[in-house]
């Protein structure tokens, strides 16, 4: 770009600035980054203007007050340059420097958590089978996969910056789009501020049969109320069970078919799963996986074995499907632990509690719950995306709810 486009350019930005267009903003701020005004040739008075134009365009916003604070001590460098320059108007913008700088140690400070004391940290224990990739490889690969999914690029970051004056109906205008999921604190909070539980290997759920996943399938009768395990005899339904041939044609509505495939997370690793002649070491966690899997209702209940121990008197345990299931065309079942359960009645429960770190602790198992989405009829989940969350949370004798009158 020479002098004559450059100047083209920005007369063109300060007119869509004297218009207040929503493009204005993040199309100037690119602009006075990514040139080099004094290369180009530009007047300190040209300068001046567009970054002047660009402080103003700015949203009103505390989180936006650093790089307004950045234009305004350029545009006091390159005041004394300008033929503008008089005390009047350095005046004014050293003393809107301090106020901004003011406003971003009172924001900051605001965003700090009030520190009531030294609260003990709660401690959540956990028994898996794969304690490196659960605790430690999953939760590398969750921030990576919303990372990549919902990350803002350099532009729209940039548009975030700005409020513009009154909107145009100009859904087109990429310079004027800023309302992206990546945006919102709370959206991505539940996503890059949670523990979440995935598979090292792909699964599939369908209402048919049809091409299973390598590492093995399953098949289930699933309603609302009720569901058996099936298996296949000569080429008929029968009952996982006993082996009986049971009528149910092949295009039952209510038929679940369960597949997995050998693992893909390189990283992964389960001793307690080495593999046989028969299985080799890369199916044998999947196997396991689907062999102990069942179903509730509709829902088919992936086991992972993942047990939670906990203080039920200062954190309940919320599990549910995370957040973007929907988009492979499955649903997650949602849950509360409060504390053990059926510790008398399920084997799986009967715990030795004799360990000292044991003493006043609840426990439970985290199972993920998937269900296909109304009108699916196949889904298929990637080996190290989220299935499920897991968000500690203050048991209900802890908070009160409370109208403001009452505070």
């Amino acid at each position: 770009m020479d002098l004559n486009e450059a100047r083209a350019y920005l007369n063109y930005l300060l007119t869509l600035g004297l218009r207040r267009e929503e493009a204005f903003g993040p199309m100037a701020l690119d602009f006075i980054r990514e040139t080099d005004f004094d290369a180009i040739g530009f007047l300190p008075e040209e300068q001046f203007s567009l970054i002047m134009a660009t402080v103003q365009a700015l949203a009103d916003e505390p989180k936006r007050y650093t790089l307004k604070l950045e234009m305004l001590s350029r545009a006091r460098e390159l005041v004394d340059k300008t033929t503008y320059n008089n005390p009047q108007l350095t005046r004014q913008i050293e003393q809107d420097i301090k106020k901004t700088e003011a406003e971003v140690n009172i924001y900051n400070e605001a965003m700090r958590p009030v520190k009531t004391g030294n609260p003990e940290k709660q401690r959540l224990v956990v028994q898996t089978e794969a304690p490196e990739y659960f605790l430690d490889i999953a939760q590398k690969r969750a921030s990576t996969y919303y990372q990549n999914k919902f990350g803002l690029s350099k532009e729209e970051k940039t548009a975030q910056h700005f409020g513009g004056g009154p909107r145009k109906f100009e859904p087109d205008n990429v310079k004027a789009h800023r309302e992206y999921p990546g945006a919102c604190g709370p959206f991505m909070n539940a996503r890059a501020n949670a523990f979440h539980l995935m598979m090292p290997f792909d699964i599939k759920i369908s209402k048919k049969p049809d091409d299973p996943l390598d590492g093995g399938v399953r098949a289930y009768y699933c309603k609302m109320g009720y569901s058996f395990p099936l298996g296949f005899e000569m080429g008929k339904i029968c009952s996982y069970e006993d082996g009986e041939i049971l009528d149910i044609s092949m295009d039952d509505p209510n038929l679940i078919f369960l597949s997995v495939s050998r693992i893909k997370e390189r990283e992964f690793r389960a001793p307690a799963y080495p593999g046989t002649p028969e299985v080799p070491v890369e199916y044998a966690y999947p196997r396991a996986v689907l062999e102990r899997t069942g179903t509730l209702g509709p829902y088919v209940q992936v086991v992972s074995n993942f047990k939670i121990w906990f203080d039920s008197s200062q954190v309940s345990i919320l599990i549910q499907g995370s957040p973007d299931l929907y988009e492979y065309g499955l649903q997650g079942g949602s849950g509360l632990m409060v504390r053990s359960h059926a510790a008398d009645k399920v084997p799986a429960y009967v715990e030795n509690t004799s360990q000292p770190w044991q003493e006043g602790m609840s426990f439970n198992f985290v199972n993920i719950h998937l269900a296909l989405s109304p009108g699916t009829e196949s889904a298929i989940v990637p080996y190290n995306t989220p299935l499920f969350t897991v968000y500690p949370i203050l048991p209900v004798q802890n908070f009160k709810w409370m109208d403001i009158s009452e505070a």
